[in-house]
């Protein structure tokens, strides 16, 4: 199995990995902004006791814990979400590639199934924001806080252990020859 991202030269790997990592880092400071208004009681962890919520009752305390305002914070969040899917799965894909290159097979077929598990939980994120807005929107199935917090949970685990994947290689040595 090839890397998701193995098409891209190997030369242009490296600045592309900086710019999407730096455009995570700039997307993310927008949602730490937009996260402010959220933390409240019911929701200590802001849109991540959300996502999280898992059952139909916390996600309508998490509801009625934020005014009118925080709502639209929300919307705007999940909406802006899906700008940031490509781009935090692209540069974390691309910082495994990076990693794992000339390094032990091992190590190697990890980073490109976790290549993989980058775009994976951008998938997973997609369904969450989807059952998310539902939430919000009024929709009453029970169902979807559950379906929420399972992909929430995926993806958080594929993006933790990509990341400490990724960061891991710069602790391995190359292989020799």
């Amino acid at each position: 199995m090839n890397h998701p991202l193995e098409f891209v030269s190997r030369a242009g790997r490296k600045p592309l990995f900086f710019f999407f990592l730096a455009f995570t880092v700039v997307i993310y400071g927008v949602f730490a902004f937009l996260d402010t208004p959220l933390r409240t009681t019911a929701a200590p962890s802001g849109i991540v006791s959300y996502e999280l919520a898992g059952t139909f009752e916390n996600s309508q305390a998490i509801l009625n814990s934020w005014d009118e305002n925080a709502r639209l914070f929300v919307a705007f969040g999940l909406g802006f979400d899906f700008l940031f899917m490509p781009v935090y799965a692209l540069a974390l894909s691309l910082g495994l590639i990076l990693a794992g290159f000339e390094k032990p097979k091992p190590y190697q077929t990890l980073t490109v199934l976790l290549g993989w598990g980058a775009f994976i939980a951008a998938g997973f994120d997609a369904i969450e924001n989807y059952a998310l807005w539902k939430i919000l929107a009024g929709d009453l199935s029970t169902s979807l806080p559950q379906v929420a917090a399972i992909c929430a949970t995926i993806k958080f685990i594929l993006l933790i252990i990509g990341l400490v994947t990724a960061v891991a290689g710069l602790f391995i040595k190359k292989t020799s020859g």
